[in-house]
């Protein structure tokens, strides 16, 4: 997911974590430059590494990470072991979240067995927050540190009620639509990127009304849309508020935006506009390869994962439009626990890396699309292309979705409740059941799920 997860094998909705059991978040599973490259991994639990260069005298600052965060991929760790000598880098990862996640709660919980920085994915971090924020370090306060770097629902995802910051933001998720010219060119529809946009543009029911015109005219074996899953997440995600309210209170069941998006989407899965399958499972990455789909919610990493697992003709087929509403999906934060062995040098560390000119190499590098504003007007995010997209000016078309990407109240229980409606829910309408049938049987497997 990322890839984060990024996919780090399987990425989660809402930016986050996996969708429940199967994702992780992929927040850079990418490979821009010469084309962005991804791939999934594989849970085959953790391995370390570190940057060359170690030695008796110098001091190691370990990291607790998922997926592939891309950090050292991106050379992140020998830049930093060339500014400072006396620091080696070592980093531990487990592939997937859900079993990094439960891991780093329990260390957590029993203050020990912690990393210096231990990474937090965005579906996790309101838990974090609300449930261990006293055993990690107020990052607010560390030196170099300035809040008006990021973006301030970033910063504000990680930041206490009293105003302990614990967490340093990484990357982000921010929503496009990624189509395929070709499949749009046969259907009758507009190739032009601003001529795309414009037909959904602020409505996420014009995206579906597109749809219905694209399946007049589809190619044989094609459907508009790669899957019900990607297009109510893409919807709720673009919403301020969808499964908590801002007391913490679960309203997924009265709250409108939910039950719109649930109603829309499946309305499409009744109406054959997307694809009967599930993100990142082989059989959906299968209809990447075979071009079976026309279009796809697409964050930054998800063009890695689309060259991943497109055959090689396929380059340049792809371009990327406004999606009808900005929204997020992905995102990770960076945490110093207060009982590391090197907490001072570990906010150093942790202040660098998440600084402008790191975050903008990352996206450069690895795809994982910066939350520090800063970045968005370096050459490395300005003058980003992708192989899968041609000259499409990946770099700015992301930095505008992200600057109008609306807060959202996360809650501890979103990835149960993503992953209900989705696999317990939106799926089922495309297999026959009714959109209102599957609603309640989505709800009662959450509902039984949140009692747990």
């Amino acid at each position: 997911m990322r890839a984060r997860s990024l996919p780090h094998s399987r990425l989660r909705p809402s930016g986050g974590t996996p969708i429940a059991r199967r994702a992780v978040v992929l927040a850079a599973a990418a490979s821009l430059g010469a084309g962005l490259l991804a791939g999934c991994a594989n849970d085959s639990g953790d391995k370390s590494g570190s940057s060359d260069g170690g030695g008796s005298g110098k001091t190691t600052i370990t990291l607790g990470l998922f997926g592939t965060q891309g950090f050292k991929e991106a050379g992140l760790y020998a830049d930093y072991e060339k500014l400072h000598p006396d620091i080696k880098i070592q980093e531990n990862v487990t592939e997937r979240n859900e079993n990094y996640y439960p891991a780093l709660v329990n260390h957590l919980t029993t203050n020990s067995g912690l990393m210096d920085v231990q990474a937090v994915e965005v579906g996790n971090i309101a838990e974090v927050v609300q449930t261990q924020a006293a055993k990690l370090e107020d990052l607010a306060k560390a030196p170099g540190v300035d809040k008006s770097a990021w973006l301030d629902w970033k910063w504000q995802q990680a930041t206490t009620k009293d105003g302990r910051t614990i967490g340093l933001g990484t990357d982000i998720g921010p929503l496009a639509i990624c189509y395929r010219k070709d499949l749009f060119q046969k259907a009758g529809l507009p190739t032009d990127r601003e001529a795309v946009g414009k037909l959904w543009a602020g409505d996420w029911n014009k995206l579906v009304t597109a749809g219905r015109t694209y399946k007049k005219k589809a190619p044989a074996g094609t459907y508009f849309m790669d899957s019900p899953g990607g297009l109510l997440n893409a919807v709720l995600s673009s919403e301020k508020e969808k499964f908590y309210d801002s007391s913490g209170n679960v309203v997924y069941k009265t709250n409108p935006a939910v039950r719109g998006a649930f109603d829309l989407t499946a309305n499409a899965a009744r109406d054959g506009l997307v694809q009967s399958q599930t993100q990142f499972q082989p059989a959906w990455d299968q209809t990447i390869a075979n071009g079976k789909f026309a279009t796809v919610a697409c964050p930054p990493w998800m063009l890695g994962y689309l060259k991943g697992k497109s055959r090689p003709a396929d380059a340049g087929k792809w371009d990327v439009a406004a999606a009808p509403k900005s929204g997020n999906w992905g995102g990770t934060f960076l945490a110093v626990p207060k009982n590391g062995k090197h907490v001072k040098e570990a906010e150093a560390f942790v202040a660098w890396l998440t600084a402008p000119a790191q975050q903008a190499k990352l996206f450069g590098v690895q795809g994982s699309f910066p939350s520090a504003t800063g970045a968005y007007s370096l050459p490395a995010v300005t003058d980003a292309k992708n192989e899968m997209t041609g000259d499409a000016p990946i770099g700015k078309i992301f930095a505008e979705a992200a600057k109008s990407i609306p807060p959202q109240v996360i809650g501890p229980k979103d990835g149960i409740i993503q992953q209900g409606l989705t696999d317990n829910g939106v799926i089922l309408v495309t297999k026959g059941k009714s959109p209102a049938d599957a609603w309640n049987t989505a709800t009662k497997t959450i509902d039984n799920n949140l009692e747990k």
